[in-house]
């Protein structure tokens, strides 16, 4: 089946429409009806500020929907995706307690119960079958509200949609909750085709069976709808019917169907009254805003943003997605568009897209798309900058930074996220974790045109880096001169930032002299080269070990976003210790994870790295997850090995006999170039392997029931 022709802008408007609908409902997720009203009014608009939390959010509607699509990737698996290997993703990316599922218990919450069968062995789809956990475990909501991704990577094909959405619901669900994500996921792959509301729902009642209650939902929702004309009174035949209180467990599946079919009927053929209806209806206000958003964007594509509510610009593409890959949690809705398009290519057996702009990791290419790079206006009257993406006279598409009489002594610079930004601190929802997308040593390039009305600009390339204290520090690159017209190339190598995340990147812009209204473009924006930096934490001895007095503390700074940039897939880590990585998991093989899968061909040197208690332990490298990585480990009996670990496999790939001692110190390293990996000891052995499995990925500290420790970490490039 060929893909629609503007498939690209199509998934690119159902990924902006998740992601409005999370934000938009999340605030108040779980609210009655009646509570909105109350104390919100009718929904029209983002309404975080009068809850006192950011707008962008991690959120695990959509880190699930993202992370779970991601099997294919990792299964080189298309339409014959299986739903023990989309189980062996769940492993492979989610981290117990901390990845973004509601942990609220064993036999309470599905996600966490599914997930612990999966660590004890049961494969899916038995880990989330109503034999193994019961019906009301398998009904609650969580199938519905990953299965977008499905849908997306099937356009107009609802036969395989519904085909993939199967495999992944039933990793952890089960009756009608795999019912409704399968008829969700057919009308969002037919939504390419048709925004005919009637058509759809058709459509994705043909893979419901006729006695399901799903079926009822639908059928009774349509029938109302006709004789009631308004959606307030549906809403009520909807509770008295089909209420929370009806169905048993946290959140169960059929009333929030119920509310998404409600908004669908009365508002399908608009964006704007659809996400009216389905947050100011009530129940789980998130999931529900981001089923919908998602339909009805896929439904109308990017116009359907327009003529009304400006729901793009406070949002700015932004998504944070909090898994055991580091270097995909601060994303943007154009690179998961990309993604997903690509991976519904790769079924198709097609080649995926030109990158755009030879590569490029910001391009502004996509109508409308920013990629989280917004003005700061700190220092400068509201509305002297304004960005958005535009193509200039000459067609070329890029970010248009308008400038209204900026003075020379004031200055714009406009900056996307690489890092966790100081708001995520004040989330009340999930954490997150991630990992700095560009590191000191690496090279950041910005093509940058001048058009101001004859005046010159100054622009330089600038980044914001955390300190010690949780702050930013501003560090900029020399000036460049831009005539009216003319396009300049900026290149900075990135300086050494003492082991700090580097939070922001982008560019300034300063008067170069007089006063400049008109617009500058940042044609594109990216990173090169390997990293090359020294991790520890940034203050000198935090602690001072004295003979015959034990350890005394001279000074801990917070230092809490510099720990942030390590994925902790341990149970503690406390750098109150004179060595700074001390970590320890209680059950199971454990690993805290820097880096991104832009890290190659590299060498990471882990100084001091001691084993308190348990084994394998040692140092990772092109580390994919907590089950795909290398590492050079200490093993019993005199043993040290170089492994593969693939899911639930650990494969030696080189070993040797080596006297290793417990609670003592040894420098290990390893470097990864191409399909040669190699480990070695100081005063112990050298061990090399050929292997390419896994070409990318970051560095990681490996340990199992027990503990281990590091004094720091160098990483340069091969």
């Amino acid at each position: 089946m060929s893909l629609p022709p503007d498939y690209l802008e199509r998934v690119y408007a159902g990924v902006l429409g998740k992601l409005i609908g999370v934000y938009l409902g999340r605030p108040f997720e779980l609210w009655s009806h009646q509570r909105i009203l109350k104390e919100l009014g009718e929904i029209h608009y983002y309404v975080h500020e009068k809850t006192g939390e950011p707008l962008v959010v991690t959120d695990d509607d959509v880190t699930g929907t993202f992370m779970f699509l991601r099997a294919l990737e990792e299964h080189g698996a298309g339409a014959d995706l299986t739903a023990e290997q989309v189980g062996k993703t769940w492993l492979n990316n989610i981290i117990l307690y901390r990845s973004v599922f509601w942990w609220g218990g064993n036999g309470i919450s599905t996600e966490q119960t599914t997930f612990l069968n999966l660590k004890k062995g049961i494969p899916a789809p038995t880990s989330g079958s109503m034999k193994t956990n019961g019906k009301v475990i398998a009904e609650q909501i969580g199938a519905q509200i990953f299965i977008d991704g499905w849908a997306m990577v099937s356009p107009g094909n609802p036969d395989q949609a519904v085909k993939l959405a199967e495999q992944a619901a039933t990793v952890s669900h089960d009756g009608d909750a795999v019912h409704s994500a399968k008829m969700i996921a057919a009308m969002e792959a037919e939504a390419f085709l048709s925004a005919d509301v009637d058509h759809l729902l058709d459509t994705g009642l043909k893979y419901v069976p006729q006695d399901s209650t799903v079926r009822k939902v639908v059928d009774d929702i349509r029938q109302w709808a006709k004789i009631d004309q308004d959606w307030y009174k549906t809403r009520e035949r909807c509770e008295k019917h089909y209420g929370l209180n009806k169905y048993p467990g946290i959140c169960h599946v059929i009333p929030n169907l119920a509310i998404c079919i409600l908004a669908l009927v009365y508002g399908g053929s608009s964006f704007h009254d659809a996400m009216t209806i389905v947050c100011t209806a009530g129940e789980d206000t998130d999931c529900n805003g981001g089923t919908v958003g998602c339909l009805v964007a896929l439904m109308h594509g990017l116009k359907g943003f327009e003529d009304g509510q400006d729901w793009r610009s406070p949002v700015a593409d932004r998504a944070l997605l909090s898994g055991t890959d580091g270097g995909y949690a601060i994303n943007n809705a154009a690179r998961l568009a990309y993604d997903v398009v690509n991976m519904g290519r790769r079924i198709q057996n097609l080649e995926p897209l030109p990158a755009p702009k030879n590569g490029d990791q910001y391009y502004f290419t996509l109508p409308g798309s920013v990629q989280g790079f917004r003005a700061s206006e700190s220092t400068l009257q509201p509305g002297m900058a304004k960005v958005a993406q535009a193509v200039d006279d000459q067609g070329r598409p890029g970010l248009s930074v308008k400038l209204d009489k900026l003075s020379k002594a004031e200055s714009v610079d406009v900056l996307t996220d690489v890092f966790t930004p100081p708001e995520v601190l004040n989330m009340r929802t999930y954490e997150l974790m991630a990992s700095p997308l560009v590191y000191s040593g690496q090279t950041l390039k910005a093509i940058v045109r001048g058009v101001t009305n004859g005046r010159a600009v100054l622009t330089s390339i600038r980044i914001r880096v955390y300190n010690e204290n949780d702050g930013l520090d501003t560090l900029d690159s020399p000036s460049t001169l831009i005539q009216d017209g003319e396009e300049k190339t900026l290149t900075w190598e990135i300086p050494p930032t003492d082991g700090q995340p580097v939070q922001k990147i982008g560019i300034v812009v300063h008067a170069a002299g007089g006063s400049v209204s008109g617009t500058v473009w940042l044609d594109r924006m990216s990173w090169s080269g390997a990293p090359r930096l020294t991790l520890k934490p940034p203050s000198k001895g935090i602690f001072e070990s004295t003979p015959g007095q034990g350890t005394t503390a001279l000074s801990i700074p917070k230092c809490d976003l510099w720990r942030r940039a390590w994925v902790r897939g341990v149970d503690k880590w406390n750098i109150e210790f004179p060595v700074p990585f001390r970590v320890s998991n209680n059950h199971g093989e454990g690993m805290i994870i820097h880096g991104t899968r832009d890290w190659t061909d590299y060498r990471v040197a882990c100084k001091g790295l001691t084993v308190h208690l348990g084994t394998p332990a040692g140092l990772a490298a092109r580390v994919q997850g907590l089950n795909r990585y290398y590492a050079m480990v200490f093993q019993p009996d005199n043993q040290v090995a170089l492994i593969k670990a693939w899911d639930e496999k650990r494969i030696e790939l080189a070993k040797a006999e080596f006297a290793w001692e417990m609670e003592t110190g040894y420098d290990v390293t390893m470097n990864v170039c191409g399909d040669k990996i190699e480990g070695c000891i100081a005063g112990g052995p050298h061990l090399t392997a050929v292997d390419s499995k896994w070409t990318c990925g970051g560095i990681g500290l490996l340990l199992t029931d027990g503990a281990v420790s590091a004094n720091q970490f160098d990483v340069d490039g091969l």
